[in-house]
């Protein structure tokens, strides 16, 4: 049945054909529409929660909307040092983004255009090293930052996190589709290796960038379990951790209380990577899909 079809309501098949959408195309439309709804839930659930009132949030009926609004959650969260923390938080998961998108695309070039002896070896081991949990590392990765004085410092915030697998895969495959005659005008004119990665390659790598770029920043500034244990000093707490805070006490009669201004500190946590992603998403996508497709 295409568009065009008489037995379909002529205001329907104008609709559909202003979109490029045959009838077919509804029902994945209404499912994707589902899911979508289904995954926002939870993120209206803990705004709403943020703006209630604490005798408001555990009621029988099911309110997606507070009945009375109210901003002393929001107040009573930032009676703690939260400015400072998200300071930190910043530069922590700028500065690893940074250096994190820059090895990722040179280890990401070198993998996918150098010819040398166990190329396809080391990529190999990269893909397996996902399969060890980030757990087995932190033991030993905090006694040595102990040992060299860098705990509570932005180096041990940022060195641990600056290699990422994800990187380095999403640029190996957009760089195994990189044009040859591009690097071939570039050796004519007497550029080295590096030559062609700085000035040629990474230039051009905008998509894999944002992409990287995004999946990197989200997973540094989410980070908790690391700079729970190698911060020692309330000043350079992370957001995350210090956002842990809030969270509610089991067992006491301040459970109920918590639950609002719970929800208010990880709607702050949670509106930096979330508005990154919104403004950069249609890169994001586009450097997700190129990374996925084999050249």
């Amino acid at each position: 049945m295409a568009a065009g079809d008489p037995t379909l309501p002529a205001r329907f098949r104008r609709y559909l054909g202003s979109r490029g959408m045959e009838p077919a195309d509804v029902p994945i439309w209404l499912i994707g529409t589902l899911v979508v709804l289904v995954w926002a839930a939870p993120f209206v659930w803990m705004v709403s929660t943020s703006f209630k009132f604490p005798g408001d949030v555990m009621t029988h009926e099911i309110e997606w909307f507070p009945r009375r609004a109210t901003i002393d959650n929001y107040i009573r969260v930032f009676e703690y040092p939260v400015v400072r923390w998200g300071i930190n938080s910043i530069v922590q998961a700028v500065a690893s983004t940074s250096l994190c998108v820059i090895f990722g695309a040179m280890a990401g070039y070198a993998l996918a255009r150098l010819r040398f002896p166990g190329r396809a070896a080391i990529f190999a081991v990269f893909l397996a090293s996902l399969m060890i949990p980030v757990e087995v590392s932190v033991i030993p990765m905090l006694l040595a930052f102990i040992k060299v004085g860098w705990a509570s410092s932005y180096q041990a915030l940022i060195l641990p996190t600056i290699a990422n697998v994800f990187s380095v895969y999403i640029f190996r495959q957009f760089f195994l589709g990189f044009p040859a005659e591009l690097e071939e005008a570039a050796r004519m004119d007497g550029a080295g290796p590096f030559r062609l990665f700085w000035s040629i390659a990474f230039p051009l790598a905008r998509a894999p960038m944002i992409a990287t770029a995004v999946i990197v920043f989200t997973l540094n500034w989410n980070n908790f379990l690391w700079p729970l244990l190698v911060v020692f000093d309330e000043d350079m707490k992370t957001l995350p951790v210090g956002i842990a805070a809030f969270a509610p006490v089991i067992g006491s009669n301040t459970q109920l209380e918590g639950f609002s201004v719970a929800m208010a500190g990880v709607t702050v946590l949670s509106v930096p990577s979330l508005a990154l992603f919104f403004f950069l998403q249609r890169y994001f996508i586009e450097g997700i899909s190129t990374g996925s497709v084999k050249q």
